[in-house]
C-alpha cells in the first residue's frame, strides 16, 4: 500500500513538473531558459568529446570521419566545352573518353542519390548511429557515451513520448471542438490558437530550438509558402511561427484521423489518392483558396518528397502555375545535435520517430524570404527555379536540376535525349560549337 502511495506521489509530482515546466510556457509561446541550459551543456559536451577523439582516435580513423562527402572532382563545364578539346568539326572517335568519363563519375558518386541519404558529420555527436566506434577511444569518452544513452533512452524518450501524445491528442480534441463552431472571425482565432499550441508542444517534444530571421516577410494570408524539404516535421517547424493552411493526400490510420480533426476547424486542403492524379482539379482548389484573402496561406513543398538538408532539387512547376504572390522559406537543420532528415525508403514513420525522439535535440533555422511574383514573359517553370534558387542561397544549399521522384523512379527518358540531341547539333554543325567555329 505504502509502495502505491510513493507511485502515486512520484507520478503527481512528475505530472505537476511537466505542466508547470513545459506545457504551460509552451502554450503560451515563453521559455523558461531550461532548454537553453540544456543546450550550453549539450555543445560544451559534444566539444569536449571532439577533442577527445582528436587526441585519442587514430589520425587516419579522423580524416576519414571528417572528410567531405566528395570523392571525385568533377568538370561542370557543358559538353561543347568538355568536347572541344578532343574533337574537330565531324565525329571524333575520342568522344567516346568524354562520355565514359562522365558516366565514370556518375557511377562513382553521381550528385543524386546521396542526396537520399543522411549527410555527413564534420565530428561524432555521441550518437552510436553516427560513430565509427569511437566510444571506445577512451575510458571517459566510454562513460560519457554510456550515461548519454541513458539520459537519451530512460529519461528523454519517455518525456518526449508524453508530451507528443498530449499534443497530438489536444489537437485532436481541440479542432473537432472548434470545428462545431459557426463560421467566424472567432472560429479562426480559436482555430489558429489551438494549431500553435499544439505544434509548440509537440516541438517541445523533440527539443526543438528554432531560429527565425526576417519575420517581416512572414507568409501572409491568400498568398502560398514554398519551402525546401528535409523531414515531416518541417510542418511543426514553420506552424510555430503561424499557421498555414495545409496540401497533401488523405491518409489512414493515426493520420487520418489527426487530418478529419484539423479539417474541420481550418480549411486545408486534402485530396483523395485518384483526385491527386487530377491536376485541373488540385489547381482548381488551389486557386479557389488563394482568392479568398482571408484564408490561411498555403504550405506547399515544391520538391515532393524529403531530401537529405545539404540541397535543393527541382521544384514542380504546378504550385507556381496557381498564380498569388510566393512566399520563399529557407529551413536548414544542425546535424550536429540530431538527424531530422527522413529517408523513407529505409525507415518506417515509427522507426523514424523513434530515431527523432532519442536525438539529443532537433535545431534548425528558419529564413523568410521577400514576396515573389511571377515576371512577365516568365513561365512556372523559370520562376519555379527562381524561386528554389533563392530559397538555396540563402539556407547555404546545393542547387540540383534534378527531380526528387528519381528517389524511388528510374532517370526519365528525356533526360537522356536531351544530351543526344546536343550531341547530334554538334555533329550536324548547329551546334554552339560549330557557330563558333564558323
Amino acid at each position: 500500500m505504502e509502495g502505491t502511495e510513493l507511485a502515486g506521489k512520484v507520478l503527481y509530482t512528475w505530472l505537476t513538473l511537466v505542466l508547470v515546466l513545459i506545457l504551460l510556457p509552451s502554450a503560451f509561446g515563453v521559455s523558461l531558459g531550461i532548454s537553453e541550459i540544456y543546450m550550453r551543456i549539450l555543445v560544451k559536451t559534444l566539444e569536449w568529446a571532439t577533442l577527445r577523439i582528436e587526441k585519442g582516435a587514430p589520425k587516419e580513423l579522423v580524416l576519414k570521419n571528417s572528410a567531405s562527402v566528395g570523392i571525385i572532382q568533377r568538370d561542370e563545364s557543358p559538353m561543347e566545352k568538355g568536347l572541344s578539346g578532343l574533337r574537330g568539326r565531324d565525329f571524333e572517335l575520342s568522344d567516346v573518353f568524354y562520355f565514359s568519363k562522365k558516366g565514370l563519375e556518375a557511377i562513382v558518386e553521381d550528385e543524386v542519390t546521396q542526396r537520399f541519404s543522411s549527410e555527413e558529420l564534420v565530428s561524432w555527436n555521441l550518437l552510436t548511429r553516427t560513430n565509427v566506434n569511437f566510444q571506445y577511444i577512451s575510458l571517459r569518452l566510454t562513460m560519457v557515451w554510456v550515461l548519454g544513452v541513458i539520459v537519451r533512452y530512460c529519461v528523454l524518450l519517455p518525456l518526449r513520448v508524453m508530451l507528443a501524445f498530449i499534443g497530438i491528442s489536444l489537437l485532436v480534441i481541440g479542432t473537432t471542438l472548434v470545428g462545431q463552431l459557426p463560421d467566424s472571425s472567432l472560429k479562426s482565432w480559436l482555430s489558429e490558437l489551438v494549431h500553435l499550441t499544439c505544434c509548440r508542444i509537440c516541438v517541445r517534444a523533440l527539443s526543438g530550438t528554432i531560429h527565425y530571421h526576417n519575420k517581416q516577410y512572414r507568409p501572409q494570408k491568400g498568398g502560398i509558402c514554398v519551402a525546401n524539404h528535409t523531414s515531416p516535421i518541417d510542418v511543426l517547424i514553420l506552424t510555430v511561427d503561424g499557421c498555414y493552411a495545409m496540401v497533401g493526400q488523405v491518409h489512414g490510420g493515426l493520420m487520418g484521423i489527426i487530418q478529419r480533426a484539423m479539417v474541420k476547424a481550418c480549411p486545408h486542403v486534402w485530396f483523395e489518392r485518384s483526385e491527386m492524379k487530377d491536376r485541373h482539379l488540385v489547381t482548381k482548389r488551389l486557386k479557389e483558396h488563394i482568392a479568398d484573402k482571408k484564408k490561411l496561406p498555403i504550405l506547399i513543398f515544391p520538391e515532393g518528397t524529403c531530401i537529405n538538408n545539404t540541397s535543393v532539387m527541382m521544384f514542380k512547376k504546378g504550385s507556381f502555375e496557381i498564380g498569388g504572390t510566393i512566399y520563399p522559406v529557407a529551413i536548414k537543420y544542425n546535424p550536429q545535435f540530431g538527424d531530422a532528415f527522413w529517408n523513407s525508403s529505409k525507415y518506417n514513420m515509427v522507426s523514424y520517430l523513434l530515431r527523432m525522439m532519442t536525438s539529443w535535440a532537433i535545431v534548425c533555422d528558419v529564413w523568410y524570404l521577400p514576396p515573389m511574383t511571377r515576371e512577365e514573359g516568365e513561365d512556372a517553370v523559370q520562376f519555379a527555379n527562381r524561386v528554389k534558387s533563392a530559397i538555396a542561397v540563402q539556407g547555404g544549399l546545393t542547387e540540383l536540376p534534378w527531380d526528387g521522384g528519381l528517389k524511388r523512379a528510374k532517370v526519365k527518358d528525356t533526360f537522356r535525349e536531351e544530351q543526344q540531341k546536343n550531341y547530334s547539333k554538334m555533329i550536324v554543325g548547329n551546334g554552339s560549337l560549330n557557330s563558333e567555329l564558323g
